[in-house]
Parts: structure tokens; sequence; C-alpha cells
């Protein structure tokens, strides 16, 4: 009997033997409908010899789907279930994330007049004949604004006779880009970067280079010329953005570059159009993407250039489920697909960074801003020149805001912590409110009167009295987060336009979009963000940024902590004077001599590299050596200590091994379940997966609900 191996887009570590029906032929990528228990689902059939199963047992494909999963997208999942230790159904899981784009594509519906007029004529009814008149088939939404009415008067149009629906092709969801549409002017330093840039596509091959350049130097615009080299022969071209506040710019200037917009693929789009974005991806029809790192496992039938822009950013990491960076596995999907990979920023990794020091990834620099120069950066040193008490704008950033406003220009003030307060505490008895789920202090959303965990989203009304000794008007926050910053804005620059940019305060991606767009039409003068300014925006019109606590990434023990804060800094001080000379950037801190601090203010990025790649290597961290936690969880704290006791008696002896732990995580209890981390560090030579797979199988299986996860690589270290 013929049968097959089918994976599961489920939690089993293997492929399921199926036996394949009389007149159905099926090979290897084909999207199947088979049983599984009680119910039958999706399934992909995949390589590799079918398990010799007894006839009596095996069960028939239900069912073969238009479309199929390509090889390459295949060995894919398998390569990220090797490298991750994750098994392969979830990963799978991941490409076949929308399952209605593999039946035939819905029509859509529209009318037409079919018949002579009602005999009820109404002046609707004969706005809506006035604009059918001209014989074209309408969409039923469009054809009410234009005539006017609502729609139930288009309804009984047709009930009456005189308009009949009709099929139409649905349009497709983004026009074919232009790679000729409008070519840039770009100088002599841009233009050498993107005519290496244009090389490296046409030698239609892998390769990795990594596009770095000050903010402002026009990375995206020499990209682009990468972009339209790849459209040019006919190949499809993924852009990775971190955030989904990034797309909207992006979008413009793409538009701009080649005519269309490229097709959006993140969290906010409808269903509807996320199965029509999926299926033109795979059938060709859709030529260039934007999205998040998920779009990493569209199915692109001729993919020819993956382009990460911001490569530094930690968003590209997914924390859950399958842990993994979508930077790194872009590298991996174009080594697969025999194509170039373009990874962009102001402020590369140490691991990028390295790697193009090694000669591994080509590196194309952009040392000058364009049009404009960098901007002046001045550390405040808060020991010295700060704020009132109770206040958090020292004297010298209100008076540069106060310059700046006058004269006409915009000004941001930056702190990377939302809320109004990280914690609020009784001054009477000194009682803090915590997350009753989590490691965590509950932080005070003074705008919506909550107070609420930033981990698990567990929510309260902000009490009057104290829970724990009913003192009235007790309650005081302590430390500032955005909302109490743009409180304190008000009351100090009265007469200005202020607008706070904050995820938590943003009720749709519509709504943030338009609030960027007043940014840039210079209808705000002074905004107060979050880290959602500080990557990849263009404000034409801001000449000043201040940072209100500059050092507040720098109090962890996060081994990044150093690269972090330079990136973000060095992220959102280049927002300021992007069109202009004379851009300015004051940083509030208590420690103006911290490296991280003097090479933001000097400018000195190189030395800033140079030294924390320096650090790296004598410590045996990435990129010079290889790290990966373990974290064990579980609703029951024993249950969990348990668990990982047993791990750590059955560490595998190996040589050049140094297994820390296990020791409660930095955030001991995150929406109820109790954590323990091991943290693993080897060489870069060692193999690492392969010991990993050794040690977990000489574990114990966990029991009552305690949970093992592997972070291969890892970036947080809560």
């Amino acid at each position: 009997m013929n049968t097959v191996s089918v994976l599961l887009p489920v939690a089993v570590d293997r492929a399921y033997t199926y036996s394949v029906p009389d007149g159905m032929e099926l090979a290897p990528g084909d999207v199947v409908v088979v049983p599984l228990g009680p119910r039958n689902m999706l399934g992909v059939v995949w390589d590799g010899q079918p398990d010799d199963v007894p006839q009596d047992k095996l069960r028939p494909v239900e069912a073969k789907l238009d479309g199929a999963i390509g090889a390459d997208m295949r060995r894919f999942v398998d390569w990220i279930a090797d490298y991750t230790l994750s098994v392969p159904g979830t990963v799978l899981r991941m490409v076949l994330r929308v399952p209605e784009a593999f039946g035939p594509e819905r029509p859509v519906s529209a009318v037409r007049l079919a018949g002579p007029p009602p005999e009820r004529m109404t002046s609707a009814r004969a706005r809506v004949l006035d604009v059918v008149g001209d014989g074209l088939s309408w969409n039923r939404s469009a054809l009410a604004q234009a005539a006017g009415v609502g729609t139930s008067v288009i309804n009984g149009l047709v009930d009456a006779g005189t308009l009949e629906i009709v099929w139409l092709p649905a349009a497709p969801v983004v026009p074919a880009p232009d790679p000729g549409f409008a070519p840039p002017v770009l100088s002599l330093d841009q233009a050498a970067a993107a005519a290496r840039l244009r090389e490296s596509v046409a030698a239609d091959t892998f390769s990795v280079t990594l596009i770095e350049g000050v903010t402002g130097a026009g990375k995206t615009e020499v990209y682009f010329e990468a972009v339209a080299e790849a459209l040019g022969r006919g190949r499809q071209v993924l852009v990775l953005v971190p955030e989904i506040s990034l797309t909207t710019q992006f979008l413009d200037r793409f538009e701009a570059r080649f005519g269309a917009r490229p097709a959006e693929w993140h969290s906010g789009i409808t269903s509807r159009l996320r199965e029509r974005t999926w299926r033109g991806v795979a059938n060709g029809d859709i030529r260039a993407v934007a999205g998040a790192r998920s779009a990493l496992f569209l199915p692109f039938a001729e993919p020819g250039l993956i382009v990460v822009d911001e490569e530094h950013d930690p968003a590209y990491k997914q924390e859950d489920g399958v842990i993994y960076s979508a930077r790194d596995m872009a590298v991996v999907r174009g080594m697969i697909g025999a194509f170039p990979v373009m990874l962009s920023s102001a402020t590369p990794s140490i691991e990028s960074r390295a790697n193009a020091e090694r000669g591994r990834y080509a590196h194309v620099v952009l040392p000058d801003r364009f049009g404009g120069s960098l901007p002046d950066i001045k550390a405040i040193d808060m020991r010295v020149d700060g704020p009132e008490r109770g206040r958090f704008l020292s004297p010298v950033l209100i008076k540069a805001v106060e310059e700046t406003i006058a004269g006409g220009e915009q000004a941001l003030l930056f702190l990377n912590r939302r809320g109004y307060a990280p914690l609020t505490l009784c001054r009477r008895c000194g009682f803090r409110f915590e997350c009753p789920n989590c490691s965590a202090w509950l932080v005070e959303h003074r705008f919506r009167r909550e107070l609420c965990c930033h981990h698990c989203g567990h929510t309260i009304r902000r009490p009057d009295r104290c829970p724990n000794c009913d003192a009235e008007d007790s309650l005081v926050p302590c430390g500032p987060g955005v909302e109490r910053i743009a409180e304190e804005a008000a009351a100090t620059f009265a007469d200005a336009r202020i607008l706070m940019l904050s995820s938590d305060l943003v009720g749709s991606i519509a709504e943030l979009r338009n609030r960027f767009a007043m940014v840039e039409r210079g209808e705000v003068d002074l905004v107060i963000g979050t880290q959602l300014v500080a990557k990849g925006h263009n404000f034409p019109h801001l000449a000043l940024v201040g940072v209100i606590d500059a050092d507040i990434g720098l109090a962890t023990a996060d081994p990044r902590a150093a690269e972090r804060t330079f990136q973000l800094l060095q992220q959102v001080t280049g927002r300021a004077g992007r069109h202009r000379d004379g851009g300015r950037g004051l940083i509030q801190t208590f420690d103006p001599d911290h490296p991280v601090m003097r090479a933001i203010v000097s400018g000195d990025r190189e030395a800033f590299y140079a030294r924390e790649m320096e650090q790296r290597e004598r410590q045996r961290l990435p990129p010079f050596g290889r790290l990966a936690a373990i974290v064990v969880s579980g609703r029951n704290q024993q249950e969990a200590v348990g668990h990982s006791r047993a791990l750590a008696r059955v560490v595998p002896a190996a040589e050049g091994v140094r297994v820390l732990g296990p020791a409660e995580a930095p955030l001991a209890v995150v929406r109820g379940r109790h954590r323990y981390r091991f943290l693993v560090q080897t060489s870069r030579a060692f193999e690492l997966q392969s010991w990993l797979r050794q040690w977990l199988a000489a574990a114990p299986k966990p029991r009552g609900g305690v949970r093992v996860s592997v972070d291969v690589d890892p970036v947080s270290f809560l």
C-alpha cells in the first residue's frame, strides 16, 4: 500500500504515516487533510521514508488541497527545529497559520444595472441609478458612498430587479512595484554603497551584507536599490521591521520609490487580508512584503532578497513557543534558498559587527548624514544640575525645550518607561502594590486610573485608601513614567502642543499612524514618548531630544546592558536635526563618566564597539562564545525546584562547558509560574545542541505541570 509521512502543525516530534487512497498522487510538500484522533486537520507531506506501520492501523489521507510547501521551506522548518530544540510540528504551525489560504480565491460581490427602474422611485434611488448608469459594476459600499445613500437602498434595488449581483475576481492585494518608477538622487557614498548591494543581488547566490550608517545617512534609500535590482530580476523581496509602528513611514517611502506599496504582514491586518496575502506570496502575485518577524515564514515562490531593518532590535527575538531570532533565521533562510540577506542598522549588534570584522559578512558603511550634520550631544550631570525636589526635568533641559519651541521647532522628551510611576506605595505603612501573579510591582497608569502588571496584564483600579492600613490619601507614586513626565511638561510648558507616544495609550494601528503623521506635519511642539519613538522614524521638524533617565538600562545584570543602552541612546538622539544643521541631544545622567555616556557624547562609536568586543571576548560571551538558557517553570514552587535539582544531577560531563544554576530567575514568578534558570556557556566550536539533547534525554520527564523551555542564544536574562 502506498504511504506517506505527514508532518502536522501540533507539538509532536515526528511525522505520522498515512495511506494514500487510490487515484490520489502525493509528493513532498503537498498540503493535505488527514485525520488525527477524532478530527481532521491540515498537514504537509514531509520528506523521508514513512514508518513501517501495519496496514490495519493506517488511516487514509482525506484530501489534497491546492498549494504546496516548497523544499526550501521544508528544510527551513527542519533547520529551525533542530537549532532551537523545538518540535518540528510547532515550527510548521507558523507556516500553516492561515489554513483558509489553501482554498480557492473567493470572488467579490458587486452590483450593476440590469433592469427597469423600480415602481417606487425615491431621490436616494435616483442618485444610485444615476451613478450606475455608466454600466460598470460597483462594490456595494463604494456605490453607497458615491451616491450618498445607505446600503439598504442598494439592497432594495436588487430586490426590485433594477440591479443584479455579479461576482468579480478579487482585486490584487497591492499593485506590482516598479523598480524603475522613481530612482533617487544619491550622494557619492550612497551611490557606491548602492552599487555594492546591487552586485550582491546580481550575483544570485547567498551572501550577507551589514549596512551600517549613522542615523539619517540614507540606509533605506540605499537598500531600496538592492530591492529594485531583485524586483527587476523577477524575484520577490521581504523587508523585516521590528515594530508595526515603523511600517507607516516605510510604506510611504517604498511607494514613493516604487510607485506602489508592499504587502503588509503583522498582527494588525485582518484575517481576510492575511489569507489573501499568504496566497499571493505563495503564487508569486505579491512581489514585495514588509512585515514583522512572522513574515519570515511566508512561502515565497521566488525569493530573491531579505532585508532586516534595525537588525539590532531585540523585538526580532520571539520569547515564547518556538524561541528564535528572526534576524539570525533570516540569514539561514537566505543560505537555504541561495539568495542575499542584508542587515541594516545605525547601531549594529555586537554579533553582526564581529561577523563583519571577521569577513563572514560584507560591510557597507555610510559615515555621514545625508542633507545635514549629526546632532550635538551633551550630558547633563544630574548630581550638579538636577531638578527641583519632586521634579524630573533639569533646568538645563527645560531651558533648551523652551528655546526650541520658541524657535518654531519640535522637541522630544524620551523615557523608556510606560505608565505614570513604576511603583505605588503607602507613605504611612510602607505597603507596596505587587502583582499577585508575577514578581513585579504594579505600574500606575494615572490616565486610566489603573495599576497594571506589564508582564501578565493583571489590572486593578487605583484605590483611594491603602488596602493594608486603610489610610486615606496616603498612596504616593515613586519614580517617573512617561505619563508623569507629560504631567510635568504640561505644567512647565503651558502653551506647548504636547503629544504622548506610548504603546499602551494607542488603541489601534490607525491611531498610532495618525499620531506619527501629526508629528511629521509639525502639528505638535513637544513629543513625549517611550522607545516607540526611538528607531526608524523621520521627524523633519525635530530639533531637540532630551533623554530623561539615561541610566535606566544600565542597572541590570544583563551582559548586553551597555550595548542596548548605547543603541537606544544613539537611536533616539539621532532623531534630532535630520533635515537641518544644529540638532541637539541632552542626556540626563547620574554617571556621565560611564563608557556608554562618553561614547554617545563624543560620537566615538568605534571606541565603544572595540571596548565592548574586547570585554565579550575576555568573558567568552557571544559572539566569542555561546550561551543557552534552560528555564524550568511550574505552578507549584516545590515541583519546579525538584525538577531543577533533578536536571542538575544529570548534567553531562564535557570539557569547556560551564553550567550556572539552577537559580531563581530574576523574574521569579511570571503569570503564576515559578521560574528557575540554568545558563550554559561554551566555546563557539562546541556542539551545543547535541549536548543539550543529551542532557534533556537523561533527565526525568516533567510532571505536575512543570515545563522546561530551551533558549539557544538568549536575548533576555529575566
